[in-house]
């Protein structure tokens, strides 16, 4: 399934949904009809005990009486987590990536994180004040979503507690990351977490590890990979970091970028007012974003 979060005109904040073709399900109206108790955020729905189980019910009650269906056209897409506990990153884990900037094979992922006030949503603005860097840049993303609590899972059963996958844009400040020899100010300004546009749940994506992923600036392709190129997979991933803190529900794990980010280009493509960048990853959707100084 495809699940996101919305907002309507007349709705008091986000809700989350379904989308199916050109329709999406409002959750948490055809759950109270169906007499199924389901959330209004995804985190929420995701600590819900067999809540995907509790969306079938909802979903097809639905699709029989019509309630709680939406015109898409009708809704506004925000993040479809936006209040994650983490954000969990991954540098350098791509190996032509790590070559492009001089950096060695890591033999372990190298982890650093991003603050969830970064998160933002599909077709919404990312946007910097000019005075506190020049250098922002674009990075192409698997993200995973953790469906179920993991510590201390064996990757043979990390897959078991990932509810799904989305785009992510891993918004890079390169002079405050380079500069401050470490790398969370310059990773996480606000709206530098966009991810979207739906959550593809684990079921409707045959192999994470064979995805074709890209990023385009203003139209122009800068990176163009398969997930293939992975040093660690997202079932590595997840137990290397669930050995050393709880993952939970909502968390969202960034896997790395591919080459081709604008730091390492000839001449560096470094992102202006007005641009905008689009993410794909096969199977799993686009997310674009519009880039703006604020």
């Amino acid at each position: 399934m495809k699940l996101g979060q919305y907002t309507t005109a007349d709705s008091e904040g986000v809700w989350c949904g379904v989308r199916r073709d050109d329709a999406v399900i409002d959750l948490p109206e055809a759950g109270e009809a169906a007499g199924v108790d389901i959330p209004r955020r995804t985190t929420d729905l995701l600590a819900n005990w067999e809540w995907e189980r509790k969306v079938d019910l909802a979903v097809e009650y639905a699709a029989e009486t019509g309630v709680g269906v939406r015109d898409a056209d009708s809704v506004e897409r925000a993040a479809p987590v936006t209040d994650p506990e983490k954000v969990v990153c991954v540098g350098l884990n791509y190996r032509d990536h790590a070559e492009e900037g001089g950096n060695p094979i890591p033999d372990t992922p190298v982890l650093f994180s991003k603050f969830p006030t970064a998160v933002t949503g599909p077709d919404s603005a990312v946007e910097w004040d000019p005075d506190l860097t020049e250098k922002v840049d674009y990075e192409a993303e698997l993200v995973a979503v953790i469906g179920e609590e993991a510590r201390e899972v064996s990757p043979e059963d990390a897959m078991d507690h990932v509810a799904g996958f989305l785009v992510g844009n891993d918004v890079s400040a390169r002079d405050l990351q380079h500069g401050d020899g470490q790398w969370v100010r310059g990773k996480s300004l606000d709206t530098f977490a966009p991810v979207g546009p739906e959550l593809v749940t684990t079921d409707e994506v045959d192999d994470p590890h064979a995805l074709d992923i890209w990023a385009e600036v203003n139209g122009e392709r800068l990176q163009d990979s398969n997930t293939d190129q992975l040093i660690f997979g997202v079932d590595e991933l997840v137990s290397f970091c669930s050995q050393a803190f709880t993952l939970t529900p909502g968390d969202l794990l960034f896997t790395g970028t591919p080459p081709g980010v604008g730091v390492y280009r000839e001449p560096p493509v470094l992102l202006e007012d007005g641009d905008t960048v689009t993410i794909g990853v096969d199977g799993v959707g686009e997310l674009t974003n519009e880039f703006a100084y604020r």
